[in-house]
């Protein structure tokens, strides 16, 4: 025989779990807002014995290998990869010092908590870029990705970096260094080269540019006496010094200023850099860049590589080797990039 207060016992019950489910139920919309990539811990790479001790402003050191890097919330996969890469690869990996540029209105204190638990030893600074200025100055090109600010950054390099900065390498997000990275960061400039990078003087050169260009006599005399060949800007060594002392920022401002009045070209941050520097460069050898394995600009299919050594790993092209391994849709190349990956999987956090 059931007591009065027993129905009144159920109903407090059956509100309890309605209560606790409406909880449960709701909770994954507000984890949302802050649902961020977990990574894990990199190992700890030292210094062959042969390395050299650094100065106290270890910084500035001029002994060090400063590699410069945009940091950003879609290609942090790939950063991640590629500072393991540069770390694992090299004879002196404490005598590296990163400089990242994350967008001014990015989460900093986040971009740095990542980074300093993955890796707790890096030494690196933040130096945030406030894209306003260059915002104005974009237009739009064949991918959406490529019209993001940031990618402009390399533009404002050498006024965003420490003055006491002489010489950095530039590198994009999706890389993976199988070399030591002090071999291409001691490339030599010669007397006047302010950047080097490897060129493809076999690609069609006239393509990067339109019509409109080519048929304006006055611009179309840009590059004469210049043997002027493609280079991807994602692989750079640049003497910061030089860079100041010619002004080489606005000289590229200059250019994106006259594109808004007439299209000159199609291709995101990239032509500046070539109508400024092409043909003016000091060279490096292939294997520091064997770029494209992202494919093309509008299908991102899978590529081989280039006849010849390799030294760095470079997914140009619409194509990332992490989005195409989260779909189960890799390129055979792609798995020579996933053993840097850093990402920490729902079943290694549950384990």
């Amino acid at each position: 025989m059931p007591k009065p207060h027993d129905h009144l016992h159920r109903h407090h019950l059956l509100l309890l779990l309605f209560l606790l489910t409406t909880a449960t139920n709701s909770a994954p919309a507000s984890a949302t807002t802050t649902n961020y990539q977990r990574f894990k811990e990199a190992p700890q790479f030292y210094n062959s014995p042969a390395c050299p001790s650094l100065d106290t402003n270890e910084m500035c050191s001029h002994q060090a290998v400063h590699v410069a890097m945009t940091l950003d919330a879609a290609y942090l996969r790939g950063s991640m990869a590629a500072i393991l890469s540069a770390l694992q690869h090299s004879s002196c990996p404490q005598n590296i010092r990163f400089h990242f540029i994350p967008s001014a209105t990015a989460n900093h204190h986040h971009l740095r908590l990542t980074i300093s638990r993955s890796f707790p030893s890096l030494k690196f600074q933040i130096y945030p870029y406030d894209s306003s200025k260059v915002s104005g100055l974009i237009s739009t090109s064949i991918r959406s990705a490529l019209d993001c600010p940031l990618n402009y950054a390399r533009n404002y390099l050498a006024n965003l970096l420490p003055p006491c900065l002489s010489r950095v390498v530039y590198l994009d997000s999706d890389l993976v260094l199988v070399d030591d990275i002090a071999k291409l960061a001691a490339t030599p400039l010669g007397d006047r080269s302010v950047l080097a990078a490897p060129e493809y003087c076999n690609a069609n050169f006239t393509s990067y540019f339109t019509p409109t260009f080519w048929s304006n006599p006055t611009l179309s005399l840009t590059f004469a006496g210049r043997k002027a060949c493609y280079f991807n800007t994602g692989v750079m060594v640049i003497d910061l010094q030089r860079w100041r002392q010619g002004d080489y920022t606005t000289k590229i401002i200059e250019w994106m200023e006259l594109q808004k009045r007439i299209r000159i070209y199609e291709l995101g941050s990239l032509p500046p850099f070539l109508l400024v520097f092409a043909g003016n460069i000091a060279p490096v050898d292939h294997r520091w860049n064997q770029h494209g394995l992202g494919g093309d600009n509008y299908r991102g299919l899978c590529r081989n590589l280039h006849p010849g050594p390799v030294s760095l790993l470079h997914w140009s092209g619409k194509g990332k080797p992490w989005v195409r391994l989260d779909a189960n849709r890799p390129c055979p190349l792609d798995a020579l990039w996933a053993p840097y990956d850093l990402l920490q999987t729902p079943f290694a956090l549950e384990s």
